[in-house]
């Protein structure tokens, strides 16, 4: 009976100290560095959405455009530090600025990286009509001349875009300063390019090749993502399983927090979202937004940031876009 008790009392003290946590977020936000519309608010969404009934109250969306993300990781590096009750929306594109130094002195080390909201994955994309019918005899065209094939996408020299292909490049020793890059204002033109003929490859997202899949228009190569996605991608193969490891691309999703926030008002955010992730509600929510299941949160998401920001580094200096 003694046993018993000391029982209860572990429990009930286990789950009063998970109320005070979440208690303790009083005004829970999601920062949107952008506009109304777009990825930051789509990301905001999810968390709105999928911890609806997390801290007993919902959680508002705040817009916070600038330097896309500049302003807001300024503002969480000055006045906002150790907010408990705030969470801010990033992707990769965010990670690719702080490895490039776009943020200023603000860089991956500033913030406390939380969890993420969902994926999409690189794709190299060709027209139906295409010579090359696999991704091998691409490459092997790459190796014998960088110049070889006309290279597009929605983004100028160091973008996300360009950073897929520089890394086709890297995978067959060729230098990515050398690929024919055309640079279009968003996905859709390129793929207008593709489709055109003025391009011959699109480095693209899998997620907008959906209604294209069995079209017959388009043939997606490869998909750059760690393992083989599902229906309706399930039949195309990975870069890695194909040869080129080091050729992946993640489009990631997700918050960051204050990096002085702390550890407590963090943990109670961890598990909010650890709890969502178990929820098949929660997955019914990213492919309604688009995104495909990536859910990582806590210290399993810094050390894959850390590592991935590195990767970036590393090709923006053999690239020449940074010192």
């Amino acid at each position: 009976m003694k046993m018993l008790k000391v029982a209860a009392a572990l429990l009930l003290s286990t789950t009063l100290a998970g109320q005070v946590l979440a208690a303790d977020i009083e005004h829970p936000e999601c920062i949107a560095p952008a506009k109304p519309g777009g990825g930051f608010d789509l990301t905001c969404r999810v968390a709105q959405q999928g911890l609806m009934d997390t801290f007993g109250k919902p959680l508002q969306v705040t817009f916070m455009p600038g330097g896309i993300g500049a302003v807001a990781i300024s503002q969480f590096n000055t006045t906002r530090t150790d907010d408990p009750n705030a969470i801010v929306a990033f992707s990769s594109g965010s990670l690719l600025n702080m490895a490039t130094g776009k943020y200023g002195e603000w860089t991956e080390k500033d913030v406390r990286f939380l969890a993420t909201a969902g994926a999409d994955f690189g794709a190299v994309v060709v027209p139906g009509d295409s010579p090359y019918k696999t991704l091998d005899a691409l490459m092997d065209a790459i190796k014998a001349d960088p110049q070889a094939v006309v290279i597009g996408a929605g983004g100028s020299v160091g973008s996300q875009d360009w950073m897929k292909a520089a890394l086709l490049f890297k995978s067959v020793g060729q230098d990515p300063r050398k690929m024919r890059y055309v640079a279009f204002d968003g996905g859709g033109d390129a793929i207008a390019g593709l489709l055109g003929g003025s391009i011959q490859l699109y480095m693209g997202d899998v997620g907008e090749m959906v209604s294209h899949i069995g079209t017959g228009t388009m043939n997606v190569l490869a998909v750059m993502s760690p393992e083989r996605l599902g229906p309706p991608f399930a039949d195309i193969p990975t870069t890695k399983e194909l040869g080129y490891p080091d050729a992946e691309w993640t489009i990631l999703r997700g918050y960051y927090m204050g990096k002085n926030v702390s550890d407590d008002a963090y943990n109670a955010w961890v598990a909010a979202f650890e709890k969502a992730y178990a929820d098949p509600a929660f997955a019914t929510l990213q492919k309604d937004k688009g995104l495909m299941p990536l859910n990582m949160a806590g210290a399993e998401l810094s050390d894959s940031i850390k590592i991935r920001v590195e990767k970036m580094r590393t090709i923006a200096k053999e690239a020449g876009l940074i010192k």
